[in-house]
């Protein structure tokens, strides 16, 4: 998954406000700020696939084969005179 999707923005976005607004009061430097919000975006890109997995429906899952369990192929049934042959 792309970190740059339209979904992963968003969420690093809402992330970011709060950073943002810290910024704007005084309380971060610039540099303090943007060091940050490549942070804010790493985690909407782990928030939105958190997300995407849990939503996600589960993979069926193929029944196994039973252990032990054997098929065999049986040859083709005899015509009835060579089962019983007769010798003089």
């Amino acid at each position: 998954m792309s970190p740059f999707r339209w979904d992963v923005l968003l969420v690093g976005f809402v992330l970011a406000l709060p950073v943002l607004a810290l910024g704007l009061r005084g309380d971060l430097s610039t540099e303090e700020m943007m060091t940050r919000l490549p942070w804010c975006l790493g985690a909407g890109w782990g928030a939105v696939a958190l997300l995407r997995w849990a939503v996600s429906p589960p993979t069926p899952v193929k029944p196994a084969r039973p252990a032990g369990r054997v098929t065999v192929s049986r040859p083709a049934a005899p015509d009835t005179e060579d089962e019983n042959p007769t010798h003089d």
